[in-house]
């Protein structure tokens, strides 16, 4: 009886000690977790308007989201094994140009040309002009080689991983076959496509060109 009355003397000192503690630590504000009164949780900052914030990359330096990015500029690939010439004014073509450029990330080994960029060069294309690379496909090896119209394709595939796909076309009569079908389609490619003429186009870029030589708009 003697222990049992101690430990009822011990159970109310024990309770007195507890509401005996300050207020500040009795109660429990509102903005602590019931199942964790460690976790505080802060307010959220507001955002203010009009304040532009900076991305900044791993490496510590500014980049703005919404720079946009220049056209025509094609990711530099220094093992590629051939450059595809291809009209970036193409519907159609583009659509290809971008399966290839999905399967070149992998593999690297396609440079792409945009031959409709005012950039494009005859000098740094095997001498190409831009007339003839927009009758036909053109493609140029690294060793300076130009192949066109199928065999272009054939290559094309080949470095990504695709030549099973054109591997037929080597063989006769199934390359004159696949030539002449390709030939059609290189000829009424812009009417197919809704574009004017290649005489119409040639035109064009041709006034294009003297007006940026005239003046400083197309510098800029």
């Amino acid at each position: 009886m003697a222990a049992f009355r101690n430990a009822i003397s011990v159970g109310k000192q024990a309770n007195t000690s507890l509401f005996s503690l300050p207020r500040s630590l009795r109660t429990t504000p509102n903005h602590i977790s019931a199942s964790n009164p460690f976790l505080r949780s802060a307010p959220l900052p507001r955002h203010q308007s009009g304040l532009k914030f900076s991305i900044r990359s791993i490496n510590g330096t500014a980049a703005d989201p919404m720079a946009p990015k220049k056209e025509n500029q094609e990711p530099s690939s220094q093992n590629w094994e051939i450059k595809m010439l291809y009209d970036g004014e193409c519907p159609l073509c583009m659509r290809e140009v971008n399966m290839l450029r999905d399967r070149n990330e992998k593999y690297g080994t396609i440079k792409f040309v945009d031959i409709s960029s005012d950039e494009y060069s005859p000098e740094d294309n095997q001498g190409l002009d831009y007339k003839t690379v927009m009758g036909r496909i053109h493609g140029i090896l690294s060793d300076g080689t130009i192949v066109k119209d199928v065999e272009a394709f054939r290559k094309l595939y080949e470095v990504v991983g695709l030549g099973w796909v054109y591997a037929i076309t080597k063989y006769e009569p199934v390359a004159s076959i696949a030539d002449a079908v390709y030939g059609v389609w290189a000829k009424y490619r812009l009417q197919v496509t809704g574009r004017p003429p290649l005489e119409e186009v040639l035109e064009t870029r041709r006034k294009k060109k003297e007006i940026c030589e005239d003046s400083k708009v197309c510098k800029m």
